[in-house]
């Protein structure tokens, strides 16, 4: 923060670091070693590396999203638009980012109903339109993932640096070394065990803040407290742009464009995100409709309530001298940066709050960073180097493959996100900015899967043309309101507005015109994506399906499908439309009674998601882990009775050639 006083050691920080990083490492080495000898889920083949073999229950698939999206900008930047926006930001954050995983899991479905067996989206885009196309996605997803990770990095490093000192460099190297580790070995099962376990770590520390906040710290302690002093902060710093200026109204213009930012840039990072399709492949196809469904409900609690909690404390105890920019506010840049939550959590909690606050921030960060490691090393794996380069290639040599990619691009992007602090870049500037890069292919690639006559010259020119004129009208719209062109005035609301509006909806128009003008000759029949096969030489670790198993697969998923658009329908009007919009355009300022039922809503809500994606995989997955266990024990019992076995014929043997050893003597002596 910006008087650099750290509630920690650094000593703490490369403990909580590389101490959690090392345990959970070997925790999941030895969990995908149990799960190959006592469950028979092997992970040394391609298809068990890549894909699970397609069999991952809902508890897990729901616990994966609400992992895989809670970034560190999920508890940062949430908590920072609070800091900004008032109530307002936290409910934009969540509702913004949740509809695009409830969305996907059409998305989700359709791939696993047209492509049963496809290990990535991009093999998808391969079998319609071919290379040229491929490569385009291939470059957009790849910069997905960059963008993601970029954030994680910068996001949790800064973190860390605040609160203990750390060198951003060491963070930056450090937090992602056990992800690699175990991703390594486990692949993409290992990512579903430590998304569940990072899960239920960060839900059980955003309940520790709001108990804190809202019932037992001295400073705050009631929900009544905390609306007091955020009326006097309204008073004394009012929010230009907000009702009445007040912290507690839906009514914010600013918090409305972060809103509509917000949703474009994560249409972008989830339908783009091969993470996202990669979870969708691995799911049983029973599980993929409503484990997305329940992770995106799961993970709505997750910034509405940590921002809702730690945002608004940052604000009502900035005029506390435990506060640790007292007397000032806190600096736009470290807001910009995300350290509102840390400041919170430290004027909070003292050193209890920096503590957990860091092993928070490390969840999210190697959670989401295992997805990400996944992502890339699937598409290097079959998209590129099986489809360009050895299109025999044997189990063992893309197993290696992904290996390699994991450990090369969890380096590099320690070193790019290094890099970017030393420019100046940070979480909140990459938030806003990832729209504007990568939204540019949303429809498009939605279409590839939707829409039958979407042509190939379409899907391959809309997203460069939608790059190119939403560049253009974020820099352009920077240079004519600011002047110049710089990190601060380029990462300001309007212009990433404004470009980010232009990456969504301009590729709407060039798919129309180019799919008329450059039309295919026939209407696409989705038959080439059927013929995507998993690795034939994996036969024993994968799927053999008879052709009646696959056309009741199929068949569920059609059903299914028809029960996800409804659904995904009714939920993202409910989320984006009757909720918020009323209250917005009432310009309803919250009475005390009013905002005390909003924070109980939200700890209800996050109790529900920690059953979801906490207790039911346990649920789900008991007949599984009584047998692991039972084997476990067995094979333990074994291995003492054949060290006890051993022993007696060790001392059997002792005691025969003392014995021998005695009579010898007793010879030579007479």
């Amino acid at each position: 923060m910006s008087t650099r006083s750290f509630p920690l050691t650094q000593g703490d920080g490369y403990g909580i670091v590389v101490g959690f990083g090392a345990l959970f490492a070997i925790g999941m080495v030895a969990a995908t070693f149990c799960l190959k000898r006592y469950h028979g889920e092997a992970t040394d083949s391609s298809e068990g590396f890549s894909t699970a073999h397609r069999t991952v229950k809902t508890g897990l698939i729901a616990s994966a999203v609400v992992s895989s999206w809670t970034w560190a900008a999920t508890l940062l930047q949430s908590s920072s638009v609070a800091y900004s926006y008032g109530i307002s930001g936290p409910f934009w954050y969540a509702s913004g980012a949740t509809v695009q995983i409830i969305l996907f899991c059409v998305i989700a479905i359709e791939l696993k109903r047209r492509a049963p067996f496809a290990h990535t989206f991009l093999e998808v885009i391969h079998a319609r339109y071919g290379p040229i196309v491929h490569m385009v996605y291939i470059i957009f997803c790849l910069c997905t993932n960059i963008l993601v990770t970029s954030m994680l990095l910068t996001g949790g490093s800064a973190v860390v640096h605040s609160l203990s000192g750390m060198h951003i460099a060491a963070a930056c190297f450090l937090l992602p070394l056990g992800t690699i580790i175990y991703t390594m070995f486990g692949g993409i099962k290992a990512t579903f065990l430590t998304d569940y376990a990072h899960t239920v770590v960060v839900l059980i520390i955003i309940l520790y803040f709001a108990f804190a906040t809202y019932a037992k710290s001295s400073l705050l302690g009631s929900p009544s407290i905390v609306y007091d002093l955020l009326v006097n902060a309204s008073k004394m710093h009012p929010i230009e742009g907000n009702a009445e200026g007040s912290y507690l109204t839906m009514r914010s213009s600013d918090g409305a464009i972060f809103f509509i930012i917000n949703i474009i840039g994560n249409f972008g990072t989830v339908f783009l995100d091969n993470g996202y399709y990669n979870k969708a492949i691995a799911a049983s196809p029973v599980s993929a409709l409503p484990g997305y469904i329940l992770g995106g409900i799961s993970w709505f609690a997750v910034p509405f309530l940590a921002a809702t909690t730690m945002g608004l404390a940052a604000v009502a105890l900035e005029n506390n001298p435990a506060f640790p920019s007292y007397p000032h506010r806190l600096d736009v840049a470290d807001v910009i940066a995300g350290l509102t939550l840390p400041a919170a959590a430290v004027a909070l909690l003292g050193k209890a709050g920096a503590i957990a606050t860091l092993i928070m921030v490390f969840m999210a960060v190697t959670s989401a960073m295992s997805a990400q490691l996944i992502a890339v090393s699937s598409i290097i794996t079959y998209d590129l180097y099986k489809t360009y380069f050895n299109r025999e290639a044997s189990g063992k040599k893309l197993i290696y493959i992904s290996h390699v990619s994991v450990v090369i691009f969890g380096l590099l992007m320690s070193a790019w996100s290094i890099g970017l602090y030393y420019i100046n870049i940070s979480l909140g500037y990459l938030y806003l900015l990832m729209g504007v890069i990568i939204s540019n292919a949303v429809v498009p690639g939605a279409l590839t899967l939707l829409w039958n006559r979407q042509s190939k010259w379409a899907a391959c020119l809309s997203p460069p043309l939608g790059l190119a004129c939403s560049i253009t009208a974020w820099l352009v719209t920077t240079k004519t309101k600011y002047g110049a062109i710089t990190v601060e005035t380029s990462g300001s609301n309007i212009p990433m507005l404004v470009g980010n509006v232009v990456a969504l909806c301009s590729p709407i128009l060039f798919v129309s015109v180019l799919s008329l003008i450059l039309r295919d000759k026939v209407p696409y029949d989705f038959n080439s994506m059927k013929e995507i096969k998993c690795d034939n030489e994996e036969s024993g670790n994968t799927p053999n399906l008879t052709s009646e198993e696959l056309e009741h697969e199929v068949n569920l998923l059609t059903r299914n499908l028809n029960i996800a658009r409804i659904t995904a329908i009714v939920l993202t009007l409910c989320l984006i439309i009757l909720w918020p919009w009323p209250m917005y355009g009432t310009a309803y300022v919250f009475s005390k009674r009013f905002f005390t039922g909003w924070v109980i809503v939200g700890i209800i809500w996050i109790f529900i998601s920690f059953f979801i994606v906490g207790i039911y995989p346990l649920v789900e997955g008991r007949h599984s882990i009584v047998s692991v266990t039972k084997k476990m024990f067995k094979d333990l019992m074994m291995t003492c009775r054949k060290h006890t076995a051993d022993d007696i014929q060790m001392n059997d043997t002792i005691i025969e050639k003392s014995k021998n050893s005695a009579d010898n003597n007793l010879i030579v002596f007479f």
